[in-house]
């Protein structure tokens, strides 16, 4: 099939996880490549998709769930169960399903196995990035084997992408790559839900509140420290075990997505400390609901948000406690920080999403097709 800028794929096979924000991600371009003509086989890694989230999935046009027994790279416990999970995609890939080119969102996953199609590989974070923003130093032997395979992923793959150009710069330097990942922002539809009048008097975070690397710790004692509600959405456990306390937030546990997109649509002061976040979908779910930000000040933040949030530095939090009270007391000043987020996350739409991702794919395919030509004519 072609495009206007290029061949275009009529089925794709994408892998995804229904951990994090990888699966919204997933789904939304899903959506949006139906929208041009595009079909996704969606393979499914890891724990299972719940009920809601096999429902979105079952609302895409042409979308197609496989649920595949095969571990998370970053749960695996050897590099064979990751190169053996490739293998099992390249062979998804290449029997009877009519697969034009392959998106890899874990690019550990093209290190050893022979793909038969184009393959772009999509880093939205890895350990070897996570390490330097959160740990620093040597990695321990665990993280070192597993971020070899990510580069060699990288390596092998035709064509690599990165959700912000801050990311990309990071993801070339922690593998060593030649030049930059090209960027393409994530993107989501705004929640159908409507907004309140007033905005609530209360902050607001949600994610993996157990993932170190979100730094729930700051604002928790940000919230110590402050004569304010801060509720938190999310699991305090993660599936490897990890926890975290957090006595002074009012933790409301693992929320349904429409659950979320209610307390934001409270237009809450909405907080993001992350030490690590390539890209940050929670932040941009809040934005199009017209919350003001609180953001770490981080290099991926700057570049999506400067202008339209308030940023603390990372872990400070006697300046994050300041920065929300003001938010809190200040009506007036909390408006226009909203109205200003609500107007930046208009750039970051499925629709823009879907068109830099078939430029990608354009670009993959056409240097196969040069590729092959070459090869028969030689």
């Amino acid at each position: 099939m072609q495009g206007l800028s290029g061949p275009s794929p009529r089925r794709i096979l994408m892998t995804a996880d229904a951990v994090g924000g990888v699966w919204t991600y997933a789904v939304g371009l899903a959506a949006g490549l139906a929208e041009r003509g595009v079909e996704t086989v969606l393979a499914v890694l890891g724990p299972q998709p719940g009920t809601e989230q096999r429902a979105a999935a079952a609302s895409v046009p042409g979308l197609v769930l496989q649920s595949l027994p095969l571990p998370l790279d970053w749960l695996a416990s050897s590099p064979g169960e990751i190169t053996h999970a490739g293998e099992a995609i390249a062979d998804l890939a290449a029997h009877g399903m009519g697969i034009d080119l392959v998106q890899l969102n874990t690019p550990a996953l093209a290190a050893a196995a022979r793909f038969r199609v184009p393959v772009v590989a999509v880093s939205h974070s890895c350990l070897a990035t996570w390490w330097r923003a959160v740990r620093g130093g040597p990695m321990p032997d665990e993280f070192r084997w597993r971020s070899s395979l990510a580069t060699r992923g990288l390596a092998a793959a035709d064509a690599l992408v990165a959700p912000t150009a801050a990311f990309a710069r990071a993801t070339a330097v922690a593998h060593g790559l030649s030049r930059n990942p090209a960027t393409v922002h994530n993107g989501r539809h705004p929640a159908a839900v409507r907004t309140a009048n007033a905005a609530a008097p209360f902050a607001f975070t949600a994610g993996r509140l157990w993932d170190i690397g979100k730094d729930a710790a700051t604002l928790d004692r940000a919230a110590a420290r402050g004569r304010f509600p801060v509720l938190a959405a999310g699991p305090t456990e993660g599936p490897d075990g990890s926890r975290v306390a957090l006595p002074h937030l009012e933790l409301l546990g693992s929320l349904p997505a429409r659950d979320v997109s209610e307390w934001l649509a409270r237009r809450p002061v909405f907080v993001s400390m992350a030490r690590y976040e390539p890209f940050g979908l929670a932040v941009l779910e809040a934005a199009q609901a017209g919350c003001a930000l609180v953001l770490s000040d981080t290099p991926g933040f700057r570049e999506l948000w400067d202008g339209a949030a308030a940023f603390v530095a990372p872990g400070d939090d006697e300046a994050l406690a300041r920065a929300i009270a003001r938010l809190l007391e200040d009506a007036e000043h909390r408006a226009a920080l909203g109205s200003a987020a609500l107007a930046r996350s208009r750039r970051y739409g499925v629709a823009a999403m879907t068109s830099g991702m078939l430029a990608v794919y354009a670009a993959a395919l056409s240097r196969t097709l040069a590729m092959s030509r070459r090869e028969m004519q030689a």
